[in-house]
């Protein structure tokens, strides 16, 4: 099972990392990267089944939003080559957030898996989280 990982520590109080990523619906953080965030259906950006689709390419739904290990889990149900639904089944991406209490600052961990045949997703979806999780530091330890 191929996986992708990366991680970074955001100077930034857990909470406020929190507040900032837990919608599904609002990539707001990362204009650089998420040019367009749209929310499909009903479902509110921290409700299990809310769907989205980044850049009119990747539709993605929102499996767990969870408070209080500040996780949010994610599937990809089809996007371009090479994470299409026809390369990549069970993709399952994990955004996780950890206390450094000492430094007052917040451990940021994302990760994913996948079933295929092709190594290609993993060095696709790894510049991607390299991308986001910049485009996250530049954000928070901006303002």
């Amino acid at each position: 099972m191929p996986r992708c990982y990366q991680s970074i520590v955001v100077n930034a109080p857990v909470d406020k990392v929190w507040d900032t990523i837990k919608n599904f619906h609002d990539m707001s953080w990362a204009p650089n990267v998420i040019e367009k965030c749209e929310a499909v259906g009903e479902k509110s950006g921290t409700e299990a089944g809310a769907k989205r689709i980044l850049n009119g390419v990747f539709h993605e739904t929102l499996l767990e939003c969870n408070d209080q290990e500040h996780r949010v889990r994610y599937s990809i149900d089809d996007g371009p080559s090479p994470v299409s639904s026809a390369e990549v089944s069970h993709y399952i991406g994990d955004l996780h957030l950890i206390p450094v209490t000492l430094a007052n600052s917040t451990f940021v961990e994302w990760g994913s898996t996948w079933d295929s045949t092709s190594e290609d997703a993993a060095a696709f979806c790894h510049q991607i989280y390299v991308a986001l999780l910049r485009e996250l530091v530049q954000q928070l330890e901006t303002k």
